[in-house]
């Protein structure tokens, strides 16, 4: 073998070698279009939007690959649905990549019910629609605090903070709507029950502010009102007025005081 190369001239050998290497080149080239399927590209179709059985369908049959890379929760969106896609739709890619879609979730996750009790209606809104939730109805409740969360609610009934809760779900806010313009006559409720006098009070829209119980009452709701501010009448026997909204400060204790009420009736 070497002998048949020795003894040719030297620029045939290098002939050879240049055309040995042109080839091999060739051939080195040939094989990458053929495992990287040079030249065979598709465009990414469009799928957002659409369900995940159809967009399946839709990216197979141009011959890509399908990974479900997340999912999400919107509640504007049919479940299934898929939200995004990458690569972009339109783009030109190569033919069995892989389109990574992001879907919407079949069903909400549950999350944490916050604490909305003080806020202002536009702060609870912006806490609610950060955290997936949104704002039903909105009832008004005589309070000094126009506007303030006074309770939330859920389907009806006041819902905790930290309970679980769908997002998305809708809730309805009472928010106080300030002192009336009704005026009247201080109620009389020395001598009541506070669960009787709360009912009073709450029916013509005043409002228990400090309750400031005695040591020995262990049962607030049937505890015995003895003393309240403002009181009907002032130090100089002036008989004074309220608003709906107002409050009314309390005092209870465990016996019926001597004091009994006669006057309870609003006017």
């Amino acid at each position: 073998m070497f002998k048949f190369i020795t003894n040719r001239p030297l620029w045939v050998n290098i002939l050879v070698g240049i055309l040995l290497a042109v080839g091999f080149f060739a051939l080195v080239l040939f094989s990458l279009k053929w495992i990287t399927h040079h030249g065979r590209s598709a465009v990414v179709p469009s799928v957002a939007g659409k369900s995940f059985e159809e967009a399946k369908k839709i990216l197979k049959e141009k011959s890509f690959a399908i990974e479900i890379q997340d999912s999400v929760y919107v509640d504007t969106a049919k479940p299934m649905t898929v939200l995004k896609q990458f690569p972009e739709p339109d783009e030109l890619v190569k033919r069995n990549r892989t389109v990574f879609l992001v879907i919407n979730r079949a069903i909400p996750p549950m999350i944490a019910m916050p604490n909305l009790v003080g806020f202002s209606y536009r702060n609870a809104e912006m806490v609610l629609s950060n955290i997936g939730l949104k704002i039903g109805d909105t009832l008004s409740k005589p309070d000094f605090a126009k506007n303030a969360v006074l309770e939330q609610l859920y389907n009806g009934h006041s819902i905790k903070p930290g309970s679980e809760i769908r997002k998305g779900s809708a809730i309805t806010l009472v928010l106080g709507d300030g002192v009336g313009n009704r005026e009247f006559k201080v109620p009389v409720i020395i001598g009541m029950q506070f669960a009787a006098a709360k009912d009073v009070l709450e029916a013509n829209g005043i409002v228990i502010g400090a309750v400031v119980a005695d040591m020995n009452v262990t049962d607030t709701l049937h505890a015995w009102i003895y003393k309240q501010n403002p009181t009907r009448f002032d130090e100089d026997k002036h008989l004074q007025k309220i608003r709906s909204g107002q409050t009314i400060d309390v005092w209870l204790q465990q016996d019926k005081p001597v004091q009994d009420s006669t006057k309870t009736n609003i006017e």
